[in-house]
């Protein structure tokens, strides 16, 4: 069974190591989580967990909502989520999923929504260099400068680095490691960075690229 939770992004810390080294973490509120559906191979083609995390006011979800929980005896979901699987597992609908499947896992993949930075320029969102800011230069500093010849293709290529949206894109970081397990408060310590804001929703995996 490959293990996997939903949580939630509560912010970023500091820890010391038993050396006495500093160690970065970010704490995730992870679980518990609710199988709302497992998807089996006979019947829906792929093995996964169906996961539903942090509840939801019954007049703000919709009555698809409401009847999907129903089935399982919860209340509806915000953040629904699936963990696939390699095979048929023993996970019944239903069952409450906590942080302590983690409790032997040392890396996982951390999937979120990364920050909103709205519409941004060439420098900003590709790290552009830009012109000179003296010597005649003049409001063309943060300019992108030219996409492309004018004669052959006469057309701008595919691929070209442009202003645009930046950001609000799902990133998944790949092997962190977990340093910590708090199972009496649901939180889960991981070593550095991972994506979105404070209080975005996240997906937690065991890795399968160690």
């Amino acid at each position: 069974m490959r293990v996997g939770l939903l949580g939630r992004k509560v912010g970023m810390t500091q820890i010391y190591q038993e050396n006495g080294i500093v160690q970065p973490v970010t704490v995730l509120e992870c679980g518990p989580c609710m199988v709302l559906q497992v998807r089996t191979q006979d019947r829906d083609g792929y093995d996964a967990l169906q996961l539903g995390f942090d509840d939801k006011k019954r007049k703000n979800a919709t009555q698809a909502e409401r009847g999907h929980a129903r089935k399982v005896g919860t209340e509806p979901k915000h953040y629904i989520r699936e963990v696939r699987q390699e095979g048929p597992t023993e996970v019944a609908e239903g069952q409450t999923l906590t942080v302590e499947m983690f409790s032997e896992i040392k890396w996982v993949d951390v999937t979120g929504v990364s920050k909103g930075r709205g519409y941004a320029g060439v420098m900003k969102r590709h790290g552009f260099r830009g012109l000179r800011a003296t010597h005649g230069v003049k409001r063309m500093h943060r300019h992108p400068g030219s996409s492309g010849p004018s004669a052959d293709p006469a057309r701008t290529r595919k691929g070209i680095r442009k202003p645009g949206h930046y950001g609000h894109d799902q990133v998944t970081v790949r092997n962190l490691q977990v340093v910590q397990v708090d199972a009496a408060n649901n939180l889960l310590l991981i070593k550095g960075a991972v994506p979105g804001p404070n209080g975005g929703y996240l997906t937690i995996r065991q890795t399968n690229k160690v």
